[in-house]
């Protein structure tokens, strides 16, 4: 299938093939993790809503799902370091165990402020899953306790991941020109 997107793409960092593998890989650890219990999976949107549709379906666990949007970015490509949720959750969280899943793990200060904020509203237990790890970018000592891919410093998007909302819909994570971005 063709994509009108394909021409900003510099390369494939990790394809469909791939992104099914380790998702597939992830939910089977989670069900591990957390058989006989049921936990909420908390998306953190907008990036991450598609692999988190996937990662549900592979964690064969009754379970819930929730969302909350945070900004950190504001249509920039690098964090402004300020955190506002600007969608709350819609349900209690006190005793449960709750799954963050992020799109990108990148300076940690979302998952940092995020982690704080959810232990006030009363979680039991929090782990954090991220489809991609950027660890060179990070300015806060945060880490996942399961990540799908390390990637390198490059502006990445696909699988849910835009640049100024665009580019989610590419089935895998691509490496966007710096022409685009730097226009």
């Amino acid at each position: 299938m063709r994509s009108e997107m394909e021409q900003d793409i510099l390369k494939v960092l990790v394809t469909e093939e791939e992104l099914k593998a380790r998702i597939t890989e992830l939910g089977e650890e989670l069900y591990t993790r957390f058989a006989g219990r049921t936990p909420l999976f908390l998306s953190v949107l907008k990036g991450s809503f598609v692999f988190m549709a996937d990662l549900v379906r592979a964690c064969q666990l009754k379970s819930d799902v929730e969302f909350i949007a945070v900004s950190s970015y504001e249509n920039a490509t690098a964090s402004s370091g300020r955190v506002k949720i600007t969608h709350d959750l819609q349900q209690d969280i006190t005793g449960r165990d709750v799954i963050i899943v992020e799109d990108i793990l990148d300076s940690g200060n979302t998952l940092v402020f995020l982690k704080q904020y959810l232990m006030t509203r009363g979680a039991a237990s929090i782990t954090i899953v991220t489809l991609l790890d950027k660890p060179s970018r990070r300015t806060k000592a945060i880490t996942a306790d399961l990540a799908g891919f390390v990637v390198p410093n490059e502006f990445v998007v696909g699988y849910g991941l835009d640049y100024c909302q665009q580019y989610r819909n590419i089935p895998y994570i691509g490496v966007l020109k710096p022409e685009v971005y730097s226009a």
